[in-house]
């Protein structure tokens, strides 16, 4: 079993082979994001992912690119994901990850800037076409006042 920690940029760490393919596939969907490229984002998960964001319904089975595509389409400049305090642990043909997610930019309608982070948690396995997110886990904590509301204002 293999344990990675990623705080520095990838080009000053040592990874094993599945530990830096793994990060390049996280790193292929921040970048998809960025192109707004809704095929490559569902792409990095397996087709029947458990996937748990921040969006109704409570789950949904994989990504469907088309609906990503949608909600790229959203925003009016590059939606913007950075990874901090990621740590990967690799097991044979499964990895479990998890740390910090900023996601940034502007949508086109009243909302406009967003900027937040949020948790994330994935768990990966090998695939015959390469390593997939089979779950994903996001969420934003909320305060437990008479308020409930998101708290968007935490940074790690």
């Amino acid at each position: 079993m293999a344990t990675a920690t990623l705080n520095a940029p990838v080009s000053k760490v040592s990874f094993s082979s599945d530990e830096a393919a793994i990060l390049a596939l996280i790193e292929s969907r921040h970048q998809a994001h960025h192109d707004k490229n809704g095929a490559i984002v569902a792409a990095a998960y397996a087709p029947d992912a458990a996937v748990f964001s921040l969006a109704p319904p409570l789950t949904h089975p994989g990504v469907d690119p088309v609906e990503k595509q949608r909600w790229l389409d959203s925003w009016a400049t590059p939606v913007e994901l950075e990874s901090r305090d990621f740590k990967l642990t690799v097991s044979g043909d499964f990895a479990f990850g998890h740390g910090f997610v900023r996601l940034s930019g502007t949508k086109k309608g009243p909302e406009g800037k967003v900027d937040f982070w949020m948790r994330s948690t994935l768990c990966l396995e090998r695939q015959a076409e390469g390593w997939r997110i089979v779950h994903e886990h996001v969420s934003v904590p909320f305060y437990m006042d008479a308020t409930l509301r998101p708290a968007f204002d935490l940074k790690p």
